[in-house]
């Protein structure tokens, strides 16, 4: 019966995320008009919190089940945008980036717990979900507008300000989260540290 309750409980978080993933998706979209053609959205900040909130594995499942709904057609993406053809444009390698992104926060977050440092924390979201998606983000642009690598890295740069807030904003939220609900990624219940007490002074 545990094993049944954990796993309807991860299915739960998986599920809240991806359906948070998709709603820093409503307010849309801001096109700059560069060259490169990537939109600013909120969406990336739902991949960084469920990167340092839920850990690798469940953060990573969150993520992939919002990136196939959007596959198969659900305009879930800001502005409305879905289908198979959003994965074959300049934006593409962001979503693959997404994926790795996610996983990279989940690996790094995890040794920082129970305690959570801010700055680490911040430090660690932002590997994760800034120098991760970018590494992938960029290259793929460049190739799939025919930019110069160079030229697609300096409009990415327009970027930079807005995820180093969201890096920010993620790791405030998560320390909170991991300190009224520890256990998130390490899987340790929040009585272990009690129990430990208690046994120890018995």
């Amino acid at each position: 019966m545990a094993s049944r309750r954990t796993t309807a409980r991860d299915l739960a978080q998986i599920a809240i995320f991806a359906a948070l993933i998709a709603a820093l998706g409503l307010p849309g979209r801001l096109d700059l008009g560069g060259s490169s053609g990537v939109p600013i959205t909120f969406q990336t900040l739902g991949v960084m919190l469920a990167g340092a909130v839920l850990g690798a594995r469940k953060g990573f499942l969150a993520v992939l089940v919002f990136e196939v709904l959007t596959l198969i057609g659900l305009p879930l993406l800001a502005g409305g945008r879905g289908g198979p053809a959003v994965w074959a444009s300049p934006t593409g390698g962001y979503l693959v980036g997404f994926l790795l992104g996610v996983v990279v926060i989940g690996l790094l977050t995890r040794p920082l717990l129970p305690r959570y440092p801010l700055w680490a924390g911040i430090l660690a979201t932002a590997v994760g979900g800034i120098v991760v998606i970018y590494a992938v983000g960029i290259p793929w642009t460049a190739w799939r507008t025919g930019l110069p690598l160079s030229t697609a890295a300096s409009g990415a740069a327009v970027f930079l300000p807005g995820d180093v807030i969201k890096a920010v904003v993620t790791a405030l939220v998560a320390r909170q989260v991991h300190r009224a609900y520890p256990g998130l990624i390490t899987g340790r219940r929040a009585t272990d540290p009690a129990r430990r007490r208690a046994g120890t002074a018995a």
